[in-house]
Formats: C-alpha cells, structure tokens, sequence
C-alpha cells in the first residue's frame, strides 16, 4: 500500500486511487489499491500470481508499468542473470527487454492460461486481463509466447504438454 500525504484541500485525483479520509479531516491521505491478487508458492513452479477473488472473462487483473532496459544488447546482458527467466521482449521488433514491475514479471506460463497480456510499447505497460472465468485462490497463467493459443515451445523445461 501507498500512502501519500497532501496538506489542506489539495486534491490529487488518479485513477486507482481513493481518499482514505473525509473532508473533514486536515489532511488527505491517499491510497493506491492493488488489484485482488497475492503471491503465493506454486507447486513445481515456484512464485505464482494468484486471484484473491474470482474475475470474469475479459477483466482487467493488472496494468504493470516496466522499466526499459534497452535494446538487443541489453537483452544479451540479462541473459546471462537471474533476469532472464522475468524480463519482457520489447520493441516493435521485439529485440529490446523490459522488466514489468507489480507482479507481472511473476506470472508463470501455460499453454492453457486463464489470462492474456498486451504490451502496450507508447504507455510502457503491460496489461493482463482474464481471458476465461478465474475463480478466487486459482493461480493466474499467462502464454509466455504472446498469443494465448501459441503452441511454440519455451526455453525452459514444460511439466504440461503444449
């Protein structure tokens, strides 16, 4: 949670954020509201991203803000890090990488996922919605090859069949 403190009728008005105080009150204090998700373990998997309540189909989850770390040379240096298995293709070209902060670079891979992302380049954003009814406690899975009916296989090992 974020709390940001503003003196006497100043008002900040974005979108996400609500007063957590009344008129009343001599100061405003401010609260970003993070969507119904948790990190939790997945079996086999590590970290996952998980619904703390249930979405329908076409819902927005998440809109992760990222930070750019450049072109094909960037990407070649995170290849040889931790990074590699959490960072985004960027660019129009998709040889530049970027790390989306909140959860989504968190969110584990499923030829079979419950949700989609879209890279949104101009915004420096990547939005996940639902993409099929998530119930509440269900790990949220996205297709790390970018469609969610792409069948091309990953870097790394699959314990489910494409």
């Amino acid at each position: 949670m974020i709390n940001v403190r503003m003196g006497v009728g100043r008002h900040l008005h974005l979108p996400g954020v609500r007063s957590l105080t009344t008129a009343m009150e001599p100061e405003k204090e401010l609260c970003i509201e993070r969507p119904a998700i948790y990190v939790g373990l997945t079996a086999g998997r590590g970290r996952g991203v998980f619904a703390a309540r249930a979405y329908a189909p076409g819902e927005e989850i998440e809109v992760c803000p990222v930070i750019v770390c450049g072109g094909a040379e960037a990407a070649t240096l995170l290849d040889r890090t931790e990074l590699f298995n959490y960072y985004f293709a960027w660019g129009e070209g998709d040889d530049g990488c970027a790390i989306a902060l909140g959860f989504g670079s968190l969110y584990n891979h499923s030829y079979r996922p419950n949700a989609d992302h879209v890279r949104n380049f101009a915004a420096g954003t990547v939005m996940v919605t639902a993409c099929r009814p998530i119930a509440a406690g269900e790990e949220i899975t996205i297709n790390y090859m970018g469609e969610i009916d792409c069948r091309d296989p990953v870097w790394f090992e699959m314990r489910e069949k494409a």
